[in-house]
């Protein structure tokens, strides 16, 4: 069974240094992940001790199974967001159909990664572009922030989308709790007073290394849980309207692993797999970052292994989808952790959690779970896209601004949808309008560059062409037509040159193409030309019998082609 876990790796070899820095970091990881795990099941619409089940095994799991010696699992703010949408279509929030759905949600997310991993799908993540990915966090982040405003002022808000939830708001605002609200923007002042100051006052004070005060200083906002616990408490603000979390059961989640209905699976399986997707491209982002600063790697199809086996731990123990989330995989790298035993030491630290001191956090009021969940989304939103894609990439631009745009209007589902389409048809169109440049040759060597680029020597009745892309079925006419409107234009041609230098494919759409014009070129006297073709290209032409048609010559450099073809003046 060895072979087939990654963790061998760090088990044969583990030492005592590692034992060690592991639970250091694990420490100060359970501290960071006990508010946060509570948070994000009240996010995803859940009970808070399910975010704690959702914490235990998942990280056993993915510690097995996962190639990212610091990633750390569990529930985060996007999928948590994206649980909630998505079984509020299906189940009333605090019904046992809910509970059942989520999990159910986490095995049908975990099914879809396996699967990806087994039939070795890690590229999925290049289908779907940085700006569009950005956009989509951002978008969600605002829908977070301003959905949790609604615990932060004790008021009543309802809605999946940004045009739902500000009218819903704007309506509530006159029954405003002052008491929840107090506790509320303190508790974010505090948040935001640690992230600026506290690390810094660790390193004076306690002569702390930058990495360690960094590390420490991200599991403080657990000193903003104990005090609004102490208000609400020793206050008697319950009895002025303040919400608070109430009875959390004691004990380790249970275990079940039900087959799920037929109909759950059908209204579920969708939206899974999006949240599968998103789940593992914020994942594998994360890990990779991470990975870098210790010059390591980790495997893109072993990930979607490993974050499957997490969300099917997850579902069999009760909880709901979860993926690698940065804020705890930093504060664990930052911290020390050497490897994955961290994650197994966190579990255990979760576990001994929700066995003793659930009690301790009846009087957590939820003002400050929602304080803790908007500052962690804040932190995602990056509208720095829009200027740095307007500046080098309007395509792209205009990607990121539509799913902007279709997330906050109509929520998340519609907006990781409208996510993939976009990234899949901004692939499309860049990949049927690919760069295509004229070349003439740079005199005094043998080099050709770009008309438009460079100061080089022409013929009249040589129309030299580089495709720098592979020739395929979305972008074979677009060449076609280039060819074609330069001799229209240029009635002096005679001869079409096609410098095939960045050409790796030719399918069969482009060798239907190449043929088509090979013969209306010799209709009107004009010959084509391949130069620099490259052996698995030369191969197909061969094999489709162009070669043997072609009106032209083949020619092993372009300038070779050039110098035998130009006109002798």
């Amino acid at each position: 069974m060895m072979d087939w876990l990654p963790a061998r790796h760090w088990i044969s070899a583990y030492s005592r240094a590692d034992f060690s820095g592991d639970m250091i970091a694990a420490v100060i990881v359970t501290i960071l992940l006990i508010p946060q795990s509570l948070a994000y099941a009240m996010l995803a619409g859940v009970p808070p001790e399910v975010g704690l089940y959702a914490s235990i095994l998942p990280l056993v799991a993915y510690g097995l199974w996962g190639t990212s010696s610091t990633l750390s699992v569990g529930p985060v703010a996007v999928v948590s967001l994206m649980t909630a949408a998505t079984l509020g279509e299906v189940a009333d929030s605090g019904t046992a159909h809910y509970l059942v759905a989520a999990a159910t949600l986490a095995l049908l997310s975990g099914i879809f990664l396996l699967v990806m991993g087994l039939l070795r799908l890690g590229m999925v993540t290049h289908f779907l572009s940085h700006a569009v990915i950005s956009g989509f966090i951002s978008a969600s982040g605002l829908i977070i922030a301003f959905g949790q405003a609604r615990h932060i002022f004790g008021i009543d808000g309802t809605g999946a989308s940004l045009t739902a939830i500000l009218p819903s708001l704007w309506s509530s605002l006159a029954n405003i709790n002052w008491l929840t609200a107090a506790i509320g923007v303190s508790v974010i002042a505090f948040l935001y007073w640690n992230k600026a100051h506290t690390a810094r006052l660790l390193q004076r004070f306690f002569r702390l290394s930058s990495a360690s005060a960094a590390a420490v200083s991200r599991a403080t906002p657990i000193l903003a849980v104990v005090g609004s616990i102490a208000v609400v408490f020793l206050g008697g603000l319950t009895q002025h309207g303040v919400a608070i979390t109430g009875e959390i059961p004691s004990g380790l989640p249970p275990l079940n692993l039900t087959i799920p209905s037929l109909e759950l699976v059908e209204q579920l399986w969708l939206p899974a797999l999006l949240i599968s997707i998103i789940g593992y491209v914020e994942s594998v982002s994360v890990g990779r970052t991470l990975a870098a600063k210790r010059r390591e790697k980790i495997t893109p199809n072993q990930e979607l292994i490993g974050l499957g086996m997490a969300n099917v731990a997850s579902s069999i123990s009760s909880g709901f989808p979860v993926t690698g989330g940065f804020a705890r995989s930093v504060v664990n790298f930052d911290a020390g952790a050497r490897t994955q035993a961290a994650s197994l030491y966190t579990a255990l630290g979760i576990a001994l959690a929700s066995l003793l001191l659930t009690p301790t956090l009846y009087y957590l009021p939820k003002a400050a779970l929602a304080a803790t969940i908007i500052v962690a989304v804040l932190g995602l939103i990056d509208f720095s896209i829009f200027r740095k894609t307007w500046r080098c990439a309007r395509s792209d631009f205009w990607a990121a601004l539509g799913t902007v745009l279709i997330t906050l209007v109509w929520g998340v589902e519609v907006g990781v949808a409208s996510g993939v389409v976009i990234s899949i048809a901004l692939h499309l169109y860049r990949t049927s309008k690919p760069h295509v440049a004229e070349v003439g040759l740079v005199e005094g060597t043998e080099h050709f560059r770009n008309v438009n680029r460079y100061r080089v020597m022409t013929d009249p009745t040589i129309y030299s062409v580089r495709p720098d892309e592979s020739l395929f079925f979305a972008n074979a006419s677009y060449l076609d037509e280039m060819i074609n409107d330069a001799i229209y234009q240029r009635g002096e041609i005679h001869h079409v040159i096609l410098f095939c230098s960045a050409v790796n494919e030719v399918d069969f759409s482009a060798l239907e193409m190449l043929e088509s014009l090979n013969h209306s070129l010799l209709d009107q006297g004009i010959k084509l030309h391949l130069a620099e073709v490259k052996g698995p290209v030369l191969d197909t032409l061969t094999a489709s019998g162009l070669v043997e048609e072609l009106s032209g010559q083949i020619f092993l450099t372009q300038f070779e082609a050039f110098s035998a073809l130009r006109t002798v003046r």
